[in-house]
């Protein structure tokens, strides 16, 4: 029997209960959604109705849930951008051989990850405007999404830059650059690219922090899908609760799925682009082949 370095293929019965589990698990799964969507259906959830408000301009739902959108994009989109540069930042001062930037880093970091994110929230939120920090709900969520984002991406960066092999930064040194460029040109390139999935997997996880904006009065958009349940409930009695939060995690589940395959896209190009640098390297001109003058070197 062929074996793997960590353990034994499964053999002809190993396989066919491996089978059998699969079916008996979807089959669970599907029964279970089956119950789910005669509940709904028993419950009047279903009727066709209950959805059509979400398309209706008359009903302004599809506008307020827009208008929502726009914000959760646009405070996920500052966010995400200055988590990633201050996160980059502070990898780089925390692998700093000098110790009065190494220590100080490694403080912030490890405070920033340690402190709840709604805690920051809170006190981007109360406490600056006490000091004289003019503070928005905007600027509060921006502000505390960056500063927990940016010290777990400065963890993942760091990560990233130790898993590149050392003799990459040797090369680099013996080439005579210095510090900066090979830290810039050499080992942030390709910790980006090894640590893409987990950048994004985080990035991802921003982006739903953003609804904490709701605790701060910052319309996003499961705010504005609350606002719209209990406009509702108060015309209508609760006829739409369900339809409006599932069109708001929908929403959500879109965003996060486009962002993947965002990731995936530039993974993909990213690989390719180096595979073909790396061709173009080995294939050398016949002329140096040669030596430039007809004869081998």
């Amino acid at each position: 029997m062929s074996t793997s370095v960590l353990f034994d293929l499964p053999g002809p019965t190993a396989r066919r209960r491996q089978r059998i589990g699969t079916a008996v698990g979807g089959l669970v799964v599907l029964a279970l959604i089956g119950l789910v969507l005669w509940r709904l259906g028993a419950n009047g959830q279903l009727q066709p109705d209950r959805w059509a408000v979400l398309f209706d301009p008359a009903s302004g739902v599809p506008q307020a849930l827009g208008d929502g959108l726009v914000n959760t994009l646009a405070v996920a989109a500052v966010g995400m951008v200055a988590a990633t540069v201050l996160g980059a930042l502070l990898a780089v001062g925390r692998l700093s051989d000098h110790a009065w930037v190494r220590i100080p880093v490694g403080v912030v970091i490890e405070f920033f990850r340690a402190v709840p994110l709604l805690i920051l929230i809170l006190f981007c939120l109360l406490f600056l405007p006490t000091v004289g920090v003019p503070m928005t709900a905007f600027r509060a969520l921006a502000l505390g999404l960056t500063l927990y984002n940016m010290a777990v991406l400065a963890e993942i960066f760091r990560a990233g830059i130790l898993s590149v092999d050392r003799g990459q930064q040797e090369a680099a040194f013996a080439l005579g650059m210095r510090k900066t460029q090979v830290m810039t040109l050499v080992l942030l390139p390709q910790a980006v690219r090894r640590m893409l999935p987990v950048l994004v997997a985080q990035l991802v996880v921003l982006l739903k922090d953003s609804s904490l904006g709701f605790i701060v009065g910052y319309v996003e958009l499961l705010r504005t899908a609350r606002s719209l349940v209990e406009f509702f409930n108060f015309q209508f009695g609760s006829q739409y609760t369900f339809q409006l939060y599932v069109a708001a995690g929908l929403i959500y589940i879109v965003l996060n799925v486009l962002l993947s395959q965002l990731a995936r896209t530039i993974e993909k190009r990213t690989r390719s682009s180096s595979k073909t640098a790396a061709a173009k390297e080995i294939e050398l001109p016949a002329d140096v082949q040669m030596g430039g003058g007809g004869g081998p070197v």
